[in-house]
């Protein structure tokens, strides 16, 4: 066989060994998608009872009508908040202070964990600071930076990246440190440099931790944008429920609660998606990886 051919044989193994095409069994693909219709079924049990009870009390008056608005009337207040653009001038403005701040935590917070990942030193430096700095909620801060920047938007915004800083950064870190270290040895042998290291090995290697920590920190910048726009804003989805509870109207305050629900999901589960993308590229690279140093 010609050298050419044995490349070839190497590269076609290479492929089968990194993504093997597996077949489903007859019915599995039937079996899989009940499943699926099934777990979310189980899912939504507790929800509808939530609802059923509560449209329950609200009908038998059980709890004021003041307290306990029924379903129907949070419903048509959600309906009236869409119709006048409150609700989506607010929700706009809130994932703009979101993508802003968690932007800035994200990329700090990836950039310190690579480093205490990497460097041995500024993990011996930093991280028993880090970790106990980690320990303090976002709220805690909040004495302090608005003592130095004000009750605008910069608050909003240094609170969001404190809070997606802390999960992306010990979730870099974490996944860069429990590289197996056949990974390092091959990439050793194949003399690669520190910088091929790290962009072919380590940080493929490192993806699905980063993506749990980007999941996590997007899912904490915008539970404490929503704290601090209860405390210190005049708009935004938390404000909503401010004003709600100014005016007693606490038909707005569900409704509000109910947006902060959904939009929160909808973030994460496009997250999610992301995630699995990223992952179907950490299996492409491996397998670009193969064949180029097969050849």
């Amino acid at each position: 066989m010609t050298q050419q051919g044995i490349q070839e044989s190497r590269t076609q193994a290479g492929y089968k060994l990194a993504a093997p095409d597996v077949a489903l069994p007859a019915g599995g693909a039937s079996r899989l998608l009940s499943r699926k219709v099934g777990n979310v079924a189980v899912g939504l049990v507790f929800p509808a009872a939530l609802f059923l009870a509560w449209s329950y009390a609200s009908q038998r008056e059980l709890i004021p009508a003041q307290i306990l608005p029924a379903p129907g009337l949070v419903v048509q207040t959600l309906t009236e908040l869409a119709s006048s653009g409150d609700l989506h001038t607010n929700i706009a403005i809130s994932l703009g202070r979101v993508l802003g701040g968690f932007a800035a935590g994200g990329a700090a917070g990836l950039a310190l964990g690579i480093a205490m990942g990497l460097s041995r030193r500024i993990e011996e430096h930093v991280h028993p600071l880090f970790k106990a700095l980690a320990q303090v909620p976002a709220l805690a801060w909040l004495p302090l930076v608005m003592m130095v920047a004000g009750i605008g938007e910069s608050l909003k915004l240094i609170l969001i990246a404190q809070a997606s800083l802390i999960p992306v950064a010990i979730n870099t870190f974490e996944g860069i440190k429990n590289v197996p270290r056949s990974y390092i040895e091959v990439a050793r042998v194949f003399r690669f440099s520190h910088a091929q290291l790290l962009r072919k090995v380590v940080l493929p290697a490192a993806v699905p931790s980063i993506a749990v920590g980007v999941r996590y920190g997007l899912t904490q910048a915008w539970l404490s944008l929503v704290t601090v726009e209860l405390l210190a804003s005049s708009e935004g989805v938390g404000f909503l429920i401010v004003w709600g509870r100014q005016l007693f109207q606490l038909d707005v305050v569900l409704a509000a609660i109910l947006v902060v629900g959904i939009v929160g999901l909808v973030l994460d589960k496009g997250l999610e998606a992301i995630e699995a993308r990223l992952l179907r590229w950490r299996r492409a690279a491996l397998v670009h990886l193969t064949e180029e140093h097969l050849r």
